[in-house]
């Protein structure tokens, strides 16, 4: 099962996905390729050719107007149709927020999974890109998975991380500055360099905590959340950053079942890798995943199990390196087990407790 999730990091983490349990038949998918500036829709009917191509401008009263048009042309109700697009990141908002306000269904798909199961391709264009898009959503459309637009807080918490996060590399990258063009200019010309990178830094160093207070404010706002949040920091290793990271990340713990699922998605699950009697690998974790949710929790890991005095998973990690495992291996059980506590204290609604006891049957 944790196979057919390795294509989960790139679905957008400020999403809801609604999977259908009846395996529904369209009468017609569209097919669409998203670019910046402009959609390329193709529309195809199940078991017959292409039935029209076109190309709209990338905004949503465009892609609306479109839609009814279409619809017009061909007769078509809502039920009938389903739209299938790569996400392509901010670029498919204003497409969802068309269907939303329509009401029609719209299947976002990881870009690898269209690609690797559409067989080879000499050229591209838009165009044939429209086209194989919509022929993978009439061949698989009984596996779609709905899209449907977060809310507001979510959404809202999602940009405000990532703006967070430009700032903080920003900052970075002048702070290098200051220390490592020292010794290789002169006197006067590093005085003047410093001042002006310090200014800059105060600026980003000032814009950072105003975006963490709104955060903060976000979260106490929405009862929801601030309980979420409150349960996530309970947990030993588990901060402020850790905790905002893995409500936007899950979409306030919607978007996944199960711990296990997480793990895949953040590349924490490890995976066997051989093949016939010639290839046997080590079982390790797979690339493909969220990378950014992924140093988290390795700074998680690395807090409660090398730095803090005791702890639970500090004599688990001294004891199996003792034992002579692999320090990383160790520190990736020690990752999942983070993950696992997560999810746990949510779905039971309570925050960790450090020296539990389990009652008697």
């Amino acid at each position: 099962m944790l196979l057919r999730l390795l294509g989960l990091f790139q679905v957008p983490f400020f999403s809801f996905w609604i999977s259908s349990k009846d395996k529904f038949m369209k009468k017609v998918v569209i097919g669409i390729d998203v670019s910046k500036e402009k959609l390329d829709f193709c529309y195809q009917r199940t078991g017959e050719k292409i039935l029209k191509e076109c190309m709209v401008e990338n905004t949503t009263c465009a892609i609306k107007s479109s839609l009814k048009n279409g619809f017009k042309e061909f007769c078509l109700t809502k039920p009938d149709v389903l739209l299938c697009a790569e996400y392509t990141g901010s670029y498919t908002y204003p497409l969802s927020c068309a269907c939303e306000e329509l009401g029609i269904d719209l299947w976002l798909e990881n870009p690898a999974e269209i690609k690797h199961r559409s067989g080879v391709q000499r050229g591209k264009n838009d165009r044939l890109d429209a086209r194989k898009i919509a022929a993978y959503a009439l061949r698989f459309q009984d596996k779609a998975r709905l899209f449907k637009l977060p809310e507001q807080n979510i959404a809202s918490l999602k940009q405000l991380l990532s703006e967070r996060d430009m700032y903080v590399s920003d900052k970075c990258k002048y702070q290098g500055q200051l220390t490592d063009q020292q010794r290789f200019m002169s006197r006067e010309n590093y005085a003047c360099k410093s001042k002006r990178l310090k200014r800059q830094i105060k600026e980003l160093e000032l814009s950072i905590s105003e975006i963490e207070q709104e955060i903060e404010g976000l979260i106490q706002r929405d009862a929801t959340l601030a309980r979420q949040h409150e349960l996530l920091c309970s947990i030993d290793g588990v901060g402020k950053k850790v905790a905002v990271k893995m409500i936007v990340e899950t979409n306030a713990f919607k978007d996944f079942k199960n711990a296990r699922q997480f793990c895949c998605h953040a590349g924490v699950a490890p995976f066997r890798y051989d093949s016939g009697t010639s290839i046997r690998s080590k079982s390790k974790v797979s690339h493909r995943a969220d990378k950014s949710i992924k140093a988290l929790l390795h700074l998680a890991a690395l807090s409660v199990a090398t730095r803090k005095k005791d702890g639970e998973l500090r004599e688990y990690y001294a004891r199996k390196v003792a034992e002579g495992k692999n320090k990383m291996s160790v520190l990736n059980a020690v990752r999942a087990k983070l993950v696992l506590r997560m999810f746990a204290v949510i779905k039971l609604n309570k925050v960790y407790e450090k020296n539990y006891h389990f009652a008697l049957a």
